[in-house]
């Protein structure tokens, strides 16, 4: 392997891979992908974009190590669940990638466009094992693991889309809902009975609690169809 001999020029700040990321994260979090660019980053770090390319080979690289940085950070804080029921623990697990997709909108498409890398291989080790806890083998594991790996990240990054949305067209959550509810109300109600039906809680649901709420579900079935087997 080539060693690094690179040296820092006199008047250069000293770089590394992790404060590079960290900047990456700042750009990220204030305008997206579209404001990560290695410009601004240069920018920011205070050198020029040579000396980046030095610790990233490119912005695809970048976006990668700052979703990881993100998601690493996540699943740390979740390590305590190591020591929960393993329900328990995928909830806490659901329930911080939520909160982190919902903090960083951008990691959630991120982890779309990367799904065989790093980030998504980490949830999804997290949360496969603590399903392989519940005693699920096979099939069952795969399917299991998957719906729960595919709504956590979903609906995440729906919430998230969904709050960008009402910040880019300076929306009020609670008047945006309330709108959109009254709109609901006056569907026809053969032709739209669900949608109808929900429009008056609309406005005043938790999304949150609701996220939560899916989990449950999804870990509900899963008790249920081992009950069955078993």
């Amino acid at each position: 392997m080539t060693k690094n001999t690179r040296r820092t020029q006199r008047g250069e700040p000293s770089l590394s891979r992790d404060s590079i990321i960290a900047a990456s994260i700042d750009l990220l979090d204030a305008g997206g992908d579209s404001g990560l660019t290695f410009r601004a980053l240069s920018e920011r770090l205070g050198t020029g974009a040579g000396a980046i390319y030095w610790h990233v080979a490119n912005k695809d690289d970048l976006l990668d190590a700052a979703c990881d940085a993100i998601v690493a950070q996540t699943m740390a804080m979740a390590a305590g669940s190591a020591t929960m029921a393993s329900q328990e623990a995928i909830r806490a697990i659901g329930l911080g990638l939520f909160d982190a997709i919902d903090a960083h909108p951008w990691v959630g498409g991120q982890l779309a466009r990367a799904p065989a890398r790093m980030p998504m291989v980490r949830i999804l080790e997290g949360i496969g094992s603590r399903v392989a806890a519940l005693g699920l083998q096979g099939n069952a594991l795969w399917l299991g693991g998957s719906a729960l790996l595919h709504y956590i990240l979903g609906v995440a990054a729906q919430n998230a889309a969904n709050r960008a949305y009402a910040q880019t067209h300076a929306l009020v959550r609670e008047d945006y809902l309330a709108a959109v509810g009254a709109e609901w109300s006056q569907l026809d109600a053969d032709a739209y009975p669900f949608t109808r039906g929900i429009a008056a809680q609309l406005r005043e649901h938790d999304d949150r609690a609701d996220f939560l709420a899916g989990i449950d579900l999804i870990l509900d079935g899963i008790a249920a169809q081992q009950a069955r087997r078993g």
